[in-house]
């Protein structure tokens, strides 16, 4: 009887929420107002990290970074990052030696040596990573205009928010991953616009875009792009799932770390509030009230 009021009240709360939503948006449409971007909501992903208990998944986290390397790194820096942290446990986790090659395939400039010059040398484990444009300016000289956003924080910069009444439901299922949810579902919209779009000239039609119907980035991923040595399928899904988690991992380097923790303090306290109940009774058993 308890589990039917509970779905019955579930029910009752999502179905109030969709119908105020759809009563909205048709007033907004008849009044003529602006479209509420983006136009479609990015779809929930399974998530390795997902959930009270999730972790990353090492695999998952360096077939990513190839992706960022070989794709993103072209046009996205991330500034925040340096090569050591790439063998992080609870990150990508490569060993040493892979780090130090990984790094050594860039070069940074350093100095000055004895003679007072600046000299380019390898890159080291302790450098940051590299960044495609020497600055701003540069990168929008290359870009039409546009910035490319750094990386380093993007999948906990770019959310789409549910609204009435999913936030209740995420209070109670603990939801964090819609950065990683907008950016795969960003690289997978690229689409022909409908009929009576108009697509400003340069830009692409994406209705998950978070700010317009269009957007700057021309679709960055295709089938086959990366090659994949451990047989993983070599898709734009695959790809952009890949990179996705690699830069959720990038914004929360310690989520395994957070996550673990919470479980010990939980059962802490659980253990504590039990023991200080069991004393209470103790205490208080001979005691008339």
């Amino acid at each position: 009887m308890k589990n039917s009021m509970i779905r019955w009240a579930s029910t009752a709360v999502i179905g109030l929420g969709l119908a105020v939503g759809s009563v909205a948006a048709a007033t907004a449409q008849e009044a003529g107002a602006a479209p509420e971007f983006p136009l479609k909501k990015p779809v929930h992903q399974s998530w390795s990290f997902g959930g009270i208990f999730g972790q990353y998944d090492q695999a998952q986290l360096q077939r990513g970074y190839k992706v960022y390397k070989e794709v993103c790194s072209a046009c996205h820096s991330m500034r925040l990052l340096k090569f050591r942290n790439l063998a992080d446990e609870g990150g990508p986790h490569f060993s040493e030696e892979q780090v130090k090659a990984l790094a050594a395939e860039y070069t940074i400039q350093d100095g000055p040596d004895d003679n007072g010059e600046m000299f380019d040398r390898p890159r080291l484990p302790k450098d940051p990573f590299p960044s495609p444009f020497a600055n701003d300016k540069a990168a929008r000289a290359a870009n039409g205009g546009a910035l490319p956003p750094d990386m380093s924080l993007l999948a906990k910069a770019r959310a789409v928010h549910s609204g009435f009444p999913w936030f209740l439901v995420d209070m109670i299922i603990p939801y964090q991953e819609q950065g990683p949810d907008y950016i795969v579902a960003l690289m997978n919209g690229y689409q022909d616009a409908p009929a009576d779009v108009k697509v400003p000239d340069g830009l692409n039609y994406n209705p998950y875009f978070l700010s317009n119907f269009a957007i700057g980035m021309p679709k960055p991923l295709s089938d086959g792009q990366v090659e994949y040595t451990d047989g993983t399928p070599q898709t734009v899904e695959q790809y952009s799932k890949d990179v996705s988690a690699f830069l959720m991992w990038a914004a929360e380097p310690h989520l395994n770390e957070r996550k673990q923790l919470g479980l010990k303090v939980m059962l802490f306290l659980i253990t504590f509030a039990g023991v200080l109940a069991l004393l209470k009774r103790k205490i208080w058993l001979n005691t008339p009230h």
